[in-house]
């Protein structure tokens, strides 16, 4: 339970040169030689999404197991952009490499063979060679996260704390982690609706996608036009658009209104902060990534490396949630959503993955 409601795409690069890639780790509490390495995708280090949180895991694994850690910023976002750090990090003795988001599926499947004595830890993506086969190799592990249960608790979070209303969605580039979130979304305002009395509406108009994950004006503009037409409170999945979509809330409430933003991957109630502590973040539907980062590397100093998986990281592990406090929620809210994530946990409720929609 510790998760569900506890925390914890991918985003446009500059230089990967030395001067934006490093954080060697260790220190004092040094306890052994792994040195364990990350390549960025697009963004920031500090994006508040899979660069920050996968590597806010490696941080927990340098302060509490002693590993050496070092992240690298590519240039670009190809795939010869990420193997070129991939192997400036091998050749710098950092041979335990995690990669954050699909766009290094191929690039990961080259470097599992080019590296055979590395370990490689890809979240949200399969190596493959272009065929979108997945080839997950001994020396390699695979992460999903089931998104949709995600999305689900924080429907129904915000159905409950709203109680009425319209509801919206902002993805970015439309794929699978994407659509996931939209759907469990969708599906967990229906099931309040019709299980705990509430009134909130979905228009298909207002479910979208901007087709990127760094366009932040465009995630305002999207917004916008959004809460014109009567939307009071937008799920947004989208990265930099997503940090678009919240700069519109918050000015809109600093105005008089009162619109709301659902988060996502982590808790982001600090980007939507104004007026002191108060934030336009209803809630974020968290997938706990940092987690899942450590815990592969906790895998490998145990000697248990489950290379040549894939994992789901789910309600049933406490792989994904709610954020665990979030003052705009109430404590009737909170423990109703608990009761309804005991029931995805156990399989009374389930939750549909694939992509859907259920527009009036």
């Amino acid at each position: 339970m510790s998760l569900l409601l506890s925390a914890g795409m991918l985003l446009s690069a500059c230089g990967g040169k030395e001067d934006a890639s490093t954080n060697n780790g260790g220190g004092d509490k040094k306890k052994n030689d792994l040195k364990v390495g990350m390549v960025t995708d697009a963004g920031t280090i500090d994006d508040k999404s899979f660069n920050q949180g996968t590597w806010e895991g490696i941080l927990k694994a340098k302060d509490e197991l002693g590993v050496q850690t070092k992240y690298l910023k590519p240039s670009g976002t190809t795939e010869a952009d990420y193997l070129k750090e991939i192997g400036n990090l091998y050749d710098a003795g950092y041979k335990f490499i995690v990669t954050p988001g699909f766009k290094f599926e191929t690039a990961v499947f080259k470097a599992q063979d080019n590296y055979k004595d590395a370990k490689f830890v890809i979240i949200d993506g399969n190596p493959h060679s272009g065929d979108f086969n997945p080839v997950v190799k001994e020396n390699t592990v695979s992460i999903f996260f089931a998104e949709h249960q995600a999305g689900f608790l924080a429907g129904v979070a915000t159905a409950l704390e709203l109680k009425e209303g319209e509801a919206g969605f902002i993805g970015g580039m439309e794929i699978p982690p994407v659509q996931k979130f939209n759907w469990g979304f969708q599906q967990g305002i229906k099931y309040a609706n019709e299980n705990m009395g509430t009134k909130i509406g979905m228009k298909k108009e207002n479910f979208i996608y901007q087709g990127s994950f760094d366009n932040v004006a465009a995630g305002g503009q999207i917004a916008a036009s959004m809460f014109d037409r009567g939307v009071n409170v937008i799920h947004a999945a989208a990265g930099g658009v997503g940090v678009g979509a919240i700069k519109e809330a918050v000015n809109r409430v600093k105005a008089g209104e009162n619109v709301w933003i659902v988060g996502v991957d982590v808790d982001q109630y600090e980007d939507g902060k104004y007026d002191g502590d108060k934030s336009v973040i209803l809630t974020s539907a968290v997938k706990n990534i940092d987690q899942s980062a450590f815990d592969m590397i906790k895998d490998e100093l145990d000697g248990k490396f489950q290379g040549g998986k894939t994992l789901m990281f789910d309600a049933k592990n406490d792989g994904v949630g709610i954020t665990a406090e979030n003052p705009n929620l109430s404590d009737d809210t909170s423990s109703k959503v608990k009761e309804v994530y005991e029931k995805v946990k156990s399989g009374e409720i389930e939750v549909k993955s694939e992509q859907g929609d259920l527009f009036k």
